[in-house]
Formats: C-alpha cells, sequence, structure tokens
C-alpha cells in the first residue's frame, strides 16, 4: 500500500503530467531503446514513429496519477493492456526496465522540477502498479497455456489457406503445424502475429482480429493491406503478408488474447457496426450468434469506401437469408458506378444520425463497434445523442488505446 504522503506527491504530480506527459513518454522510448535494442522486437516501429505509442502510455501514466489513492478503477484499462502485454511476450522482467527508463525521463524532462521526493514517489507508485500488471499477466500466462488446446508465448501455424476478400482485405486461415488441438476464444478476440521478414533486423509483432467464430480446425484472420499514403509509410507487416506469405508458409502466433467480446448471456438485441477492416471481430461475432442465437434480433451494419472493398459481403448476405432475425445495411462513402447500376447498398455518404437511429429498431440494443478512429467517434457522438447508455456501448481500438 502507498504512504497518504506518497499518494499526494503523485496527485501534485497531475497537472505536470497533463502538459509534459507526452514529452516524457518520447523521451522514455528513446532511452528505452538506446540501452535495450532488443526490445524492438516486441514494440510496434510504426505505432512509435507516428507517436501513438506514446501518447497512449501518456494518457496511461496520466490515468494512474489521477487514480494513485484507488487503483481498482482503472483495473478494466490494466487488463486490456494486460491482454496485449501477454499476446507480446512481456514478462516480469521487463518491468523493472521500464520503470528505470521511465523515471530517468521524468527526471531529464521536468529538470529540477523533478526533486528528489517526487522521483521517490514515482519510484514507490511504478512498482505497485507494476506488480499489479505482473499478478494480472501471469495469471493469463497460465491460463493461456493450461486450457485445452493453448500454449504460451508463440507457436508455429500453417497458412492451409489464403483468400482475397476485397481489393485490400485478404484472408488468412491458420491451423497448427503440430496438428494439435487449438484453444478456443471469445468472439472480438485477436492474435498476435510474429514475423521475421528477410534483412530487417528486428521481428515485428501485430494484433490481428479473429473473424470467425470459434470452435473450427483454424483460425482466420482477414488483413488489410496498408499502402503509402498521405506521407504515412507503407504497413511493413501487411504488405509482407499480402505480397510474400503464401499457402503452406508457417507463422508464429500467440494464443487468442483481447477484452473486447460479445456478451453473449446478454438478451438485448445487438447491433454490429463496422468501417473498413473493422468488420473483422464483427463477423467474428456475427457468425458466432448465427451458430448458438438464433432469436435474438442483431442489426449488422457495415460502411465501406466502395463496393470494391467491400470483404465478406455475400457471406453475410447469405446468413442474412438464413436467418430472418439478422438485418444487414451496407453504407458506402463513394459508391461506383456499378454500386449504382446494381443498387447494391443502402445509403451513400457517411453513417449519420437519422439514418443510423431509423434502421435500427431500438436504443435499448447492445452497441459494438470497430474502425478507424474518425469513424468510431462519429458512431460514438451517434449513440450519446440518441440516449444510448454508456453499458451498452462496447468498441474496440486497432493499435494503443486512445479515446473517444
Amino acid at each position: 500500500m502507498l504512504s497518504e504522503k506518497t499518494i499526494q506527491t503523485i496527485k501534485s504530480t497531475v497537472p505536470v503530467l497533463e502538459v509534459h506527459g507526452t514529452a516524457i513518454t518520447k523521451k522514455f522510448y528513446e532511452l528505452l531503446f538506446a540501452n535495450h535494442p532488443e526490445l524492438l522486437n516486441i514494440f510496434n516501429h510504426a505505432n512509435q514513429k507516428q507517436g501513438k505509442q506514446q501518447t497512449a502510455l501518456a494518457n496511461a501514466v496520466y490515468a494512474a496519477a489521477q487514480h494513485i489513492d484507488k487503483l481498482e478503477a482503472i483495473l478494466p484499462v490494466v487488463k486490456q493492456i494486460a491482454h496485449k502485454h501477454r499476446s507480446l511476450g512481456v514478462r516480469a522482467e521487463h518491468y523493472p526496465i521500464v520503470g528505470e527508463h521511465l523515471l530517468a525521463a521524468i527526471q531529464e524532462v521536468l529538470g529540477k522540477a523533478a526533486n528528489a521526493e517526487i522521483l521517490r514517489a514515482w519510484g514507490e507508485a511504478y512498482n505497485v502498479i507494476a506488480d499489479v500488471f505482473i499478478s494480472v499477466e501471469a495469471d493469463m500466462y497460465k491460463q493461456s497455456q493450461e486450457q485445452y488446446g493453448g500454449w504460451a508465448e508463440f507457436r508455429p501455424f500453417r497458412v492451409a489457406r489464403k483468400v482475397k476478400e476485397s481489393d485490400v482485405i485478404t484472408s488468412f486461415y491458420l491451423v497448427p503445424q503440430d496438428g494439435g488441438a487449438i484453444a478456443a476464444f471469445k468472439p472480438g478476440q485477436y492474435i498476435s502475429v510474429n514475423i521475421q521478414i528477410p534483412d530487417d533486423p528486428h521481428t515485428h509483432i501485430r494484433q490481428y482480429s479473429l473473424s470467425d467464430a470459434s470452435g473450427k480446425p483454424y483460425y482466420r484472420i482477414s488483413v488489410k493491406r496498408e499502402d503509402s499514403i498521405q506521407g504515412h509509410p507503407a504497413g511493413k507487416v501487411s504488405v509482407f503478408l499480402h505480397e510474400q506469405v503464401k499457402e503452406g508458409d508457417v507463422l508464429a502466433i500467440s494464443a487468442p488474447a483481447g477484452d473486447f467480446t460479445l456478451e453473449q448471456q446478454d438478451a438485448k438485441p445487438v447491433v454490429l457496426i463496422s468501417g473498413g477492416v473493422g468488420l473483422t471481430p464483427m463477423i467474428s461475432m456475427l457468425n458466432t450468434l448465427a451458430k448458438t442465437d438464433s432469436s435474438r434480433p442483431v442489426t449488422f451494419i457495415h460502411a465501406a469506401q466502395h463496393g470494391d472493398m467491400h470483404a465478406m459481403r455475400e457471406h453475410v448476405e447469405e446468413l442474412a437469408l438464413e436467418h430472418p432475425q439478422l438485418s444487414v445495411y451496407w453504407c458506402y462513402a463513394k459508391p461506383t458506378d456499378r454500386d449504382r447500376v446494381l443498387n447494391s447498398f443502402h445509403k451513400e455518404g457517411l453513417i449519420d444520425f437519422p439514418w443510423l437511429t431509423s434502421v435500427v429498431g431500438t436504443k435499448e440494443s447492445s452497441f459494438y463497434f470497430c474502425g478507424p478512429i474518425p469513424f468510431m467517434k462519429a458512431v460514438n457522438e451517434i449513440l450519446k445523442e440518441w440516449g444510448v447508455r454508456e453499458t451498452n456501448i462496447h468498441y474496440e481500438f486497432f493499435g494503443p488505446a486512445s479515446t473517444l
């Protein structure tokens, strides 16, 4: 337990963290990778370059300082991050290294303002928070390894099939190289893929949502090829998977992880809303609902640029024919002439309040959504404006956690 003096000292730094938090975390990563370049095998380099990881860590540190006297308030966030850590292979021995460099970054950025008392308090607080993470993650590793078909860290899987779903999305069907059983998963969870690209000194780990229901003899991921656009470099791993990985190749993957999952015991109608490749966890949820619950009303809404970029459309429409309780809607921002001739979409442009509330039967539904951050912000604002209860709103970020 932290002393009252330590708690008050930490709380006194909240205004400073609000101003300098990202500068501290930027310096932290610079120091960390300079002294421990081996950790570049764990971290996403693209998120580092774009500043996403620095911002996410700054938000986490800020939240910890705000709630240092009631750390149970941030336990849901701890569990969310712990899922990521377990899927990446983060271990207890990494935490002292992180703590050392975080304190060094605080001292370097704040200078004389980071006096001995503040550094002592943050050192003490970090150890308490690290112990929580270590304990939660140890339980997750144990559960992952001991479950039927489970394993710890990474296991080799063979690409049994590679299927092009749209102009930009390709699915990979993965089966265990050892021929053994594979762990069940909850709809909405993801796996980490550990890639060694030829002539690259570092391995690269990426998380991809599982895009099918559990209980199959394979895991399926559906990957969007991230090409260079508007100054952002191409996605190194996604391009490698699309261009270089072929059927028969072997990939190292983690056991399923993640806390963005369908509440299957919930009896309320469910609304699944996706944008772009954000449809992957939604397809997993939809396939699970179609397999296990024939009575629960489901509304499936997918937004894409146009029909050529719309993955798995035929599959979803076939499910709608088989399940009368499933309603399906397509929203195209820039439909092609072919889309117009075929009358293949329900709304042109972006999802908005009048349209969404008209196609969803009731705001007393459970809403799940995923996609690009601007898309998710727009959906979240609509649901808030409609008066949907916060407990009925569920969403997932691809990449470091952010806020809507």
